[in-house]
């Protein structure tokens, strides 16, 4: 199993070029089920998760390969419309796979998903919204059953919760539904606007993506693609906490700053100097930084996916700060991790509170999810001393080339095969 060893202690300098967006990359993936015609999609990260999605659409029948950051699907004769667990199992944004086959097929049988450890995570609304649909959902055998009779039908879907992943199963699903179906407190991440500019380029009549309330207009059939992925803003913002945890000065490349504009508003508030043009960040620490409270919401809020490295941030700046969680339950296990590098960390319930130390000494570490693995990084980044990172097939889900972009700004990182 792969390790990362660092040697801490370097300000991190230079520029880092952001790769896609993860989140946005699955979801379109899977889009490319609601077409026979070829499909092509650009700047496509190298991650695990992308690979396991590649094995999914394979599997169904969708013929999928990826050349350098670049994936091509083509037609198929026919579609499975089983999800097995080996495959569910490794990711949980497989679950996006229910929409497009309810769609194309009338039927899917998806294994219950697997994915992070960090909370149930269930996948009710999805289910909830394609009822609403039209569909009928039988759970047997540790497999979720949905079908529909027909064609889906158009509906007013109220989430009681703006999540991700049913916003876009219900657009993956709706778009070849009969009439007109409702979004109402629809998550308004911009992967979601991509997934709907996608889809629109497919041939579907959406409006309203990025906001609360997105209305779509079924349509009979739709047509392949090229797309180019937005910059992926979870990486981005891992990149911008390196310039600050490593007191270093870091350009980012082809981003989006109005993406990140929660995060870079609070390292502005904590002391970085952030300059912005239409597609570069620059990160500078040029003082003693100054606590900042987070606490994380949907978007435009503070994201969720980012509360892990704020806190190794955090950790080693001077004063108490505090995190509130309230997005997922059960995403404070780097908590005893970052203990180990020294962090003077407590919880209670939702909230951590940190008293800032004065400095991280090296460690041996273990990663449980993908964000967390982040977190632990840039605290041996950090760190005086060597640190060993361990079970670091998180952080290959959801970073590409990490070790490779730390090196380049001047880490003292590898990876080593054990």
């Amino acid at each position: 199993m792969d390790k990362i060893v660092i040697y801490g202690g370097k300000k991190l300098k230079g520029e880092v070029i952001i790769s896609g967006s993860k989140n946005s990359a699955l979801p379109i993936m899977f889009a490319a089920l609601l077409t026979d015609e070829p499909v092509t999609i650009a700047n496509v990260p190298s991650l695990a998760d992308i690979e396991t999605t590649i094995a999914f659409l394979n599997f169904i029948g969708k013929k999928t390969i990826k050349k350098g950051s670049v994936v091509k699907a083509y037609s198929s004769d026919k579609y499975r419309h089983v999800a097995p667990y080996d495959l569910v199992r490794k990711m949980r944004a497989s679950v996006l796979i229910m929409g497009p086959l309810l769609a194309r097929l009338k039927r899917v049988d998806v294994s219950l998903p697997g994915g992070c450890t960090i909370g149930a995570r269930p996948i009710d609304m999805h289910l909830d919204a394609f009822k609403k649909l039209g569909s009928e959902i039988l759970v047997k055998g540790g497999y979720v059953k949905t079908s529909v009779k027909n064609r889906l039908k158009g509906a007013v879907i109220d989430f009681k919760f703006p999540s991700v992943g049913a916003t876009e199963n219900t657009l993956l699903s709706a778009v070849l539904a009969e009439g007109i179906t409702t979004i109402v407190n629809a998550a308004c991440e911009p992967e979601i606007e991509d997934l709907a500019n996608v889809l629109n380029k497919m041939g579907a009549k959406i409006v309203g993506a990025g906001t609360k309330k997105i209305i779509i207009e079924g349509v009979d059939r739709l047509h392949g693609f090229t797309h180019e992925l937005i910059p992926d803003r979870i990486e981005a913002a891992t990149y911008m906490i390196a310039a600050a945890i490593t007191k270093g000065g870091i350009t980012l490349l082809r981003v989006i700053p109005e993406h990140l504009k929660v995060v870079s508003d609070k390292l502005r508030n904590s002391g970085m100097h952030i300059k912005e043009t239409k597609n570069t960040i620059f990160a500078k620490w040029v003082r003693s930084l100054k606590p900042q409270d987070v606490e994380t919401e949907v978007y435009p809020g503070f994201p969720t996916d980012v509360q892990a490295q704020w806190m190794a941030l955090m950790s080693v700046v001077k004063g108490k700060s505090t995190i509130k969680e309230n997005i997922f339950e059960n995403r404070f296990m780097h908590v005893a991790e970052l203990q180990r590098f020294g962090a003077n960390i407590s919880m209670d319930g939702k909230i951590v509170n940190i008293n800032g130390v004065e400095k991280f000494s090296g460690a041996p570490v273990m990663v449980s999810d993908l964000r967390a693995g982040a977190a632990l990084v840039l605290a041996g980044l950090a760190a005086e001393g060597k640190s060993i990172v361990s079970r670091i097939y998180h952080l290959d889900r959801g970073y590409d080339m990490l070790e490779k972009k730390f090196k380049n700004l001047g880490a003292n990182i590898k990876r080593i095969h054990k």
